[in-house]
């Protein structure tokens, strides 16, 4: 996978989706956060703003060293956060709307504060479609239904919820898949380093890759078993330490035909000859290093290109 399609180069690129990478101001614009809100997130971060695509899983997990700090993901500080979800409950309150959201890794709220004095000077002038309130309505953000959210991360009384600075609900699905598939490039990145650093690497080990193979006849033709061995990547990268157990997955995963959903985990068990439980055992190890992902479903796998 090219992670500078993600923009998980460093530099995140400006999409179709509208997801922007903070290349754009994330979809909102400039002075949008207003009163109180922003002068409490302009008090040493002016310039230093970023936007990051994330999964909810991540929102969940993230470090806040103490109450007045920022909170960051693979120890890198956060500011804004952008991600999509499926509104599972739409809660109406005097000063705000609240959504709740599911992306699969986790539920999230986000909420999106009413301006109780635009809504008045809507309702008396029989205007107001500046109103956030009138543009969610608009936009008809229906429960069971996808959106994205731009926004920051908020925590009060130990709960954490997302301040919402723009919701809109998602008509391409694609963008769904999109948007994972960059922050899982952008969370790559952060963990394991910028790809250019390992493509010498990558490209030495192709060009030796063949010779064994050729010469060996009826040997694996796939290049995996001797790379599985080696403990060898699909790109000739190193793979991370990790059991013979899901060593053992990933092989099945690498050699056995399936189409771009992957495997689901009953075909891996036939294949590999594991009983189901040390399937899942090797798989949760995988998806825990970041070598494989989910698809259709939570038990069917594929792997990412590493």
């Amino acid at each position: 996978m090219d992670y500078n399609s993600y923009g998980g180069g460093g530099q995140y690129s400006t999409t179709s989706y509208g997801a922007q990478g903070g290349a754009g101001g994330g979809g909102f614009m400039g002075g949008s956060q207003s009163g109180s809100q922003n002068n409490t997130a302009s008090k040493g971060n002016h310039g230093k703003d970023t936007l990051r695509p994330v999964t909810i899983k991540q929102i969940l997990d993230a470090q806040q060293p103490h109450p007045d700090a920022e909170f960051s993901i693979d120890n890198a500080e956060i500011t804004q956060v952008t991600f999509v979800g499926q509104i599972r409950n739409i809660s109406t309150q005097t000063t705000n709307l609240t959504y709740k959201l599911d992306d699969g890794t986790g539920t999230m709220e986000v909420k999106l504060w009413v301006d109780s004095d635009a809504v008045a000077a809507g309702n008396m002038m029989d205007e107001g479609e500046d109103s956030k309130v009138k543009n969610a309505e608009k936009e008809k953000l229906v429960e069971n239904e996808w959106a994205r959210v731009w926004g920051r991360l908020k925590a009060f009384n130990d709960r954490r919820h997302v301040g919402v600075h723009v919701i809109r609900p998602i008509i391409d699905k694609n963008e769904i898949q999109y948007h994972m598939l960059e922050a899982t490039a952008v969370h790559l990145y952060f963990t394991r380093g910028p790809p250019e650093q390992f493509k010498a690497g990558a490209n030495g080990a192709a060009n030796g890759a063949g010779a064994p193979n050729h010469a060996g006849g009826g040997g694996d033709t796939s290049g995996y078993g001797d790379a599985a061995a080696n403990g060898d990547g699909a790109n000739g990268r190193p793979l991370p330490p990790m059991t013979q157990l899901a060593k053992r997955v990933y092989s099945t995963l690498k050699s056995t035909p399936q189409n771009n959903e992957g495997l689901h985990v009953q075909n891996i068990a036939a294949n590999s000859g594991l009983n189901i439980a040390d399937v899942m055992k090797g798989g949760d190890e995988l998806l825990g290093h970041g070598v494989i992902f989910t698809t259709v479903d939570e038990n069917t796998w594929a792997l990412l290109d590493y």
